[in-house]
């Protein structure tokens, strides 16, 4: 893995603030830490190593520019400390799998907070006139227009990580969290790899490791998935 720099390990960009390298690291431990994956059969010993390896480095200004002269022959760069988009003109540098992983789990945590929202504001019962009257419908009103704005906003950040994943050609059926985890592991170990390949060969897992009930829930789950999302997407057509 000596052609994969920190950030590359870390899935982050060159410019990433200490926020988005820690939330990048904490992220990857949850699925690489060994005793996560002691009963699955797979060392991940090696890939957490250097994944803390880099955290260290990258998370301390001073080792992270010793790092970057010495990797990058860089002599000066300023680092975000907030999170903007790229400059015009400004190449993105071609990302990791680690990056369609974090879209993938973004997604799935909009989606779940996005559907308690939509539940809360569908199982709102009307309330009586006379408390209206005495409360105020304004009051009542704001309440739901901010919930409403919640979820469009949510909607809004969930089409940005759609885009990632269909720009990195990942099929919708693999955006649940065991398959992407079970790539996101296999490609640490060779991350050289194309990742394509590994969602093949988590299909021909699944088809030959998985009992019947096991694919019915896997399936779905994916219908369920994709119901959530088609409900979420209707709501940026409000914003």
């Amino acid at each position: 893995m000596k052609s994969n720099t920190y950030y590359d390990i870390l899935g982050v960009s060159r410019d990433a603030t200490l926020e988005e390298i820690t939330n990048a690291k904490n992220a990857l431990a949850k699925v690489y830490h060994p005793d996560a994956n002691v009963h699955k059969d797979i060392d991940t010993t090696a890939f957490m190593q250097e994944i803390l390896e880099a955290y260290q480095v990258l998370s301390d200004p001073e080792k992270r520019k010793a790092y970057n002269q010495e990797t990058f022959g860089e002599t000066t760069r300023v680092f975000r400390t907030f999170k903007v988009g790229p400059e015009d003109g400004q190449k993105d540098e071609t990302p990791s799998f680690v990056t369609y992983w974090n879209a993938a789990s973004r997604l799935n945590e909009t989606i779940a907070r996005s559907m308690r929202l939509i539940e809360k504001e569908n199982s709102r019962k009307p309330l009586p006139q006379r408390f209206l009257k005495k409360i105020g419908k304004s009051e009542d009103r704001r309440t739901e227009t901010y919930r409403s704005r919640q979820i469009t906003q949510l909607s809004l950040q969930a089409v940005q990580y759609i885009t990632t994943l269909k720009m990195a050609g990942i099929p919708m059926e693999y955006w649940h969290p065991e398959a992407m985890n079970w790539v996101l592991v296999r490609w640490g170990q060779k991350q050289d790899m194309d990742y394509h390949v590994l969602f093949s060969r988590y299909a021909a897992y699944v088809e030959q490791n998985k009992s019947s009930s096991e694919k019915i829930r896997l399936r779905s789950r994916n219908r369920q998935f994709h119901h959530n999302l088609k409900k979420l997407l209707s709501y940026t057509l409000k914003a």
